[in-house]
Formats: C-alpha cells, sequence, structure tokens
C-alpha cells in the first residue's frame, strides 16, 4: 500500500503550483476564494504568473516550485493550477526520495498524470485525481458536486459512485479489487517504455482523455495493448472523454465502437461513463488506493486517500 497523506485542516497553507502551461490568470484569481472558503491559506508558486512559450516557466522553475513547496513544513499540501504540456519534460530530475520523506496532498489531473504516476510509482505516494483551479474551479462551469469532492482531503472517507451520478454503462461484467491507477490516456500512453511507464499489473486502471477523436483513441488504445498493458489490468474504469467527436462522422468510427473493440473483449470488468475527467461535475478520486470495481450492478468504492 502507499503512503496516505495527512489529511488536510482549516487554517492549512497549500501551495499553487503551475507544473505544465501557463494557467488563464483571471480564472485563477476567481479560483481562489473557493480556497478561502475551504478555511485555507495559499501560497504561491513563482512560475505560476511565467510564461516560457506553452510552458509555466522553464523546466528548472517548474521543477524548482514543485520541490520548494514539498520541502516546505508550512504548506500540507500542493494543488495545481492547471494542465496543459510539460510535466514530463523534467520527470527524470524529480527528487522522488524527499517526497518520499514529505508525504502531502498533491491534486490535479490531465497533464498531472505523468506525475501522478512517477511520484505513485517512485515516492510511494497516494495523490489525488481531481479538478485544478484555473483549468475548473476559476470558471462559471464549474458544479457544486466537483466543488464538494475536495471534502476528501479533509478526512478519510470511502468514496461510492453509482448510476445516481450519471448513466453508466457495462462493457463487461464481474467484480475487480484492486489499485487504483491511471488517469489521462494521452500521458499513460507516453509514459510506455521511459521510466515512468505505468504499473497497472492486478490494478484497475483509470483513462479520460479530451480533444482525441476516436481514431486518436484507437491508435492509444492499441499502443496499450500492444505494450500488453490491457491483459495485466484488474479492470478498467472509463472516464469522460469530451470532444471525442470525430470531424467527419461519416468516415469515422464512433468512440463507442472503439471502446467497445478494445475493451470489450477483455476477460476483466469494464464500466464506461464515469464523470472522471474534463467534465462537470467531476468526481475527484485518490490514486493508488484499493478500489471495488463492481461491472454487475455499476458501482465503484475507493478507500480513503488521507489518513
Amino acid at each position: 500500500m502507499r503512503k496516505l497523506p495527512k489529511r488536510l485542516k482549516k487554517g492549512d497553507t497549500v501551495g499553487v503550483i503551475a507544473p505544465s502551461s501557463p494557467p488563464n490568470q483571471e480564472n485563477l484569481e476567481k479560483a481562489l476564494p473557493f480556497l478561502e472558503e475551504l478555511g485555507l491559506k495559499v501560497k504561491m508558486g513563482k512560475s505560476v504568473k511565467a510564461k516560457y512559450g506553452y510552458l509555466a516557466g522553464d523546466d528548472d522553475a517548474r521543477l524548482a516550485d514543485l520541490h520548494e513547496m514539498f520541502e516546505d513544513p508550512e504548506v500540507a499540501g500542493i494543488i495545481c493550477a492547471g494542465g496543459g504540456y510539460g510535466a514530463a519534460r523534467y520527470a527524470d530530475r524529480i527528487d522522488y526520495a524527499m517526497i518520499k520523506e514529505n508525504p502531502k496532498v498533491f491534486w490535479g489531473y490531465s497533464d498531472i498524470t505523468f506525475l501522478h504516476t512517477a511520484i505513485g510509482q517512485f515516492s510511494d505516494l497516494v495523490t489525488f485525481h481531481g479538478p485544478m483551479l484555473a483549468s475548473d474551479v476559476g470558471k462559471d462551469t464549474f458544479h457544486e458536486r466537483s466543488g464538494r469532492m475536495f471534502g476528501q482531503i479533509f478526512g478519510p472517507f470511502e468514496l461510492f459512485y453509482s448510476e445516481e451520478i450519471a448513466p453508466l454503462t457495462t462493457l463487461r461484467g464481474g467484480v475487480a479489487e484492486g489499485e487504483l491507477v491511471g488517469g489521462n490516456l494521452s500521458l499513460i500512453r507516453s509514459s510506455i517504455g521511459t521510466k515512468c511507464d505505468l504499473d497497472v499489473a492486478g490494478k484497475i486502471l483509470l483513462i479520460e482523455d479530451i480533444d482525441e477523436t476516436p481514431y486518436q483513441v484507437d491508435e492509444m488504445l492499441n499502443h496499450l495493448k500492444m505494450a500488453r498493458k490491457l491483459e495485466q489490468v484488474a479492470g478498467i474504469v472509463v472516464g469522460d472523454f469530451k470532444n471525442a467527436e470525430p470531424k467527419e462522422p461519416e468516415k469515422s468510427l464512433s468512440l463507442d465502437h472503439v471502446l467497445g473493440h478494445y475493451l470489450g473483449n477483455l476477460n476483466v470488468p469494464v464500466v464506461k461513463g464515469f464523470k472522471i475527467g474534463h467534465c462537470e461535475p467531476h468526481f475527484s478520486v485518490p490514486l493508488g488506493v484499493k478500489a471495488r470495481l463492481d461491472a454487475d450492478n455499476k458501482t465503484l468504492t475507493i478507500l480513503p486517500g488521507v489518513e
């Protein structure tokens, strides 16, 4: 079992960093009152307002922010301002031993998936796949349920997902138990063959993505299949695939067809339709904890992510 970070409490300080692309500053400012409502103080990373092309500061600056927030004893948790691209560029230089010695809440998704994978595997730490400040919280579309999901970092409680939240579709029946891992499919695929290659053996794999058409999802799932990932998993949780509509539908297979082709014939439970990913509401989950996927009853139960 991975190490559980300590729960946050009112009055704690959280570090805000931009590990990937420059966050929208207006949305970020709109999001800060939400943290105040949670009773949290904020320490802003230096790269949050920096721009280096499509990156929020150069690799050294973003890596320094990550290290500083984990090392700072006054920072109880870290919340990412946004995703985009770039976290993988410095993943081979992260001080994983230092992070392991300073376990704390680490929250984000999308491009942050690469950091979830690396920190989970090399620092043995449970991290959180959830909405980010500029990308989600600071927008008018931010859903009340998405906001309530932050409650899981203030106390250890079990999460339960059923069709009361949104309709689900079982692609393959059965029940699976195992560690929940994964996140953004593009980032999972890009880790294959690297030192940060996601270990999925005996685990429940979460996948989600945005702006990927069916043929692109096809290519990524085929890569996972050819890398023998799909035959190793205990089960698969298919999250939200936003903006996956093909540009020329008459020349394309549907996303449902692609998902069914790769996942429908596996000998493990597979359920799709979870509101996890680039969607509202966004059901936040801890990664690296035990979960139970019941594809027959269409439920997902996840153990607490904090101690």
